[in-house]
Parts: structure tokens; sequence; C-alpha cells
């Protein structure tokens, strides 16, 4: 037991306890803006809806939130540490290059996020060194996309826990077992059945640590084509990815907004940072396939490819 009260100790302690990462938004009577990072943000109550989150009392965003009828809790997604690092920072105008809208009070509401609160002020509390903010949340959006989350002082991000992983896998393997036993031996033989079958079980260990990045599946698969093939169409990309235009263009626009990919002609290319996240997403690639695949010989992986592209 420390008995000792360090406080930089008492932060490392505290640091075991993971969180979500926010940025906390508000915009006061006079039209001043206010941005802050914060992992301090938990609910309190559902009937009213209410959450908190504290501000250190020497902040000089402190008046604004006093003189604001609202603020707004973006909680963001795990590809958005730049955002966190970016309102983390002091700046005159945190707000000019942040791509945004206004919500309740005019609170600014920040783009691809994992979801959003938007707050009227409720009650403000002395906690120590902190304020804390109480608000009555009166609207918010659910993205449902992976968060960015901070642990032992650094980013991290939410990937399944083996224990559930392997819970998981065992009672799929029972129920596939009752299965088989159920079912008539025609489906065994089936091999389109067969091939559904192996890609679901592939995206059941894959998907989940892809989707921590915080990236959805179609949008890491772009940046991974572009890094294969260099400069390609919008149109092109469509057959690629095998999904209507209307469901890429969001993924497109998403990255763009990231600087990760640009676009000239209707032609997509990568940026030198949408590179970098696409080597990432390679290698995530090529270590998963090493694990399903790995203890096949090559002769049995020659086989294996040749099966596939007959079909």
């Amino acid at each position: 037991m420390t008995t000792a009260f360090d406080p930089k100790a008492f932060r490392r302690a505290l640091g075991n306890f993971a969180t979500g990462v926010t940025v906390i938004t508000a915009t006061a009577k006079d039209g001043q803006q206010a941005g802050v990072t914060a992992n301090s943000f938990n609910s309190v109550s559902l009937d009213p809806p209410l959450v908190l989150w504290s501000i250190m009392k020497n902040s000089g965003s402190v008046e604004i939130f006093d003189n604001a009828s609202h603020f707004a809790v973006n909680v963001l997604a795990a590809d958005q540490i730049d955002i966190s690092n970016h309102f983390a920072r002091p700046s005159d105008d945190k707000f000019s290059s942040i791509d945004y809208g206004k919500g309740l009070g005019d609170a600014p509401l920040l783009t691809d996020c994992a979801a959003r609160f938007q707050c009227a002020n409720y009650d403000k509390v002395d906690g120590g060194d902190h304020w804390i903010l109480i608000g009555k949340v009166e609207a918010f959006d659910d993205y449902g996309r992976a968060p960015l989350l901070y642990h032992g002082g650094t980013y991290s991000a939410v990937v399944p826990h083996v224990g559930a992983a392997q819970k998981s896998a065992e009672a799929d393997a029972a129920a596939a077992e009752q299965a088989d036993a159920d079912r008539e031996k025609m489906l065994d033989n089936n091999l389109y059945y067969q091939m559904l079958s192996a890609v679901k079980r592939y995206q059941r260990g894959y998907w989940p640590m892809q989707q921590a990045s915080g990236l959805r599946v179609a949008e890491a698969h772009l940046l991974m084509v572009l890094k294969d093939l260099g400069s390609v169409s919008f149109s092109a990309m469509v057959d690629y990815l095998l999904m209507p235009d209307q469901d890429l263009a969001p993924s497109v626009e998403k990255l763009k907004r990231k600087a990760w990919i640009s676009v000239q002609d209707d032609n997509l290319t990568l940026t030198e940072e949408g590179a970098h996240q696409a080597e990432a997403y390679w290698q995530l690639s090529e270590d998963y396939q090493e694990k399903v695949f790995g203890d096949l010989t090559d002769e049995e992986l020659a086989v294996f490819r040749k099966v596939l592209k007959k079909i």
C-alpha cells in the first residue's frame, strides 16, 4: 500500500482506470468559443438525463463555459487522436482549421465522432482544483464507431478480450458441432455453403482488430486498395470494394477531411499520411493471415490460391 501522497504517483495510479476521450465545446453569449480535451466525462443520472465533466479552475475557458447556455460532449473515435491533441494544446482559435457544425446554444459539434451529447448547463460544483460541470442532455447522436481510449498515460483502443474471445470461440464450436449433428449431410458437401462459413469465421477474428483502429471496413479497404494500386478512379473503386457509389461517397469524404486521400478529376490518391495509415492496415491484415494460414505448406497455399482464382 502507498501511504505517502505523491501527486505524480497519484496521477499514475489514476491512469490505471481506462477512460474514453472527449472534446467539450461551448459558445458563450458573446460568440466566444471554447474546446477542451477531457477524459473526466461520466454519466450521472438517467432520469433526468445528466452527465458531468470537470475543468481546471485556472483554465482560460472556464468563463466561456459559465456564459454558455449549452455545452457539447464530443466522444472521440479511435482515429481522432489528432483532434484530441489539437484541443489539448493552447491556441487563439482552435476552430479555424476544424470541420464542425453548430448544435444547441451554438455549441460546436465535431464530425466523425463515436457519439455526441448536447447538454444544457445544469449545475456547477466545487471540486478542489477543478469545477465539476453537470449538464442535462437534450439531444444526442450515437454513431457506434470504435472509441478512442486513454490508459496509463497513452492512447489506446478497444479490442476483444482474450477470455471473452476464447469463450465465444468455444461456444461457436459447440454450436457448430450441434448444428453438424442436426443438419443433413448435404451442407457438408456444398462448396458455396462451406466458403460462406469460412469467410464468416475469418471475419469474426479479423474485423474487430481492424475496426478498433476507428475506421469502418470500407474506409480501411479503400486505403489498402490505393496503397496497392496507386491512383484509382471513383467508379473503379466501387468495383474493387463491391459497394454502391452512394455508400462509398461518405467514406471518400471522411478520408478527404482527414487529409488521407486527395481527389482530382474523379481519381483517388493517397496522401503521405494516408500511405502511412494504409501500411498499418496492410500489416494488420498480413499478421492475421499468417496467424490463420501460417501452418500450411507452400504447396497447400498454392492450391488454395488456385482454387480462389478459379472461382
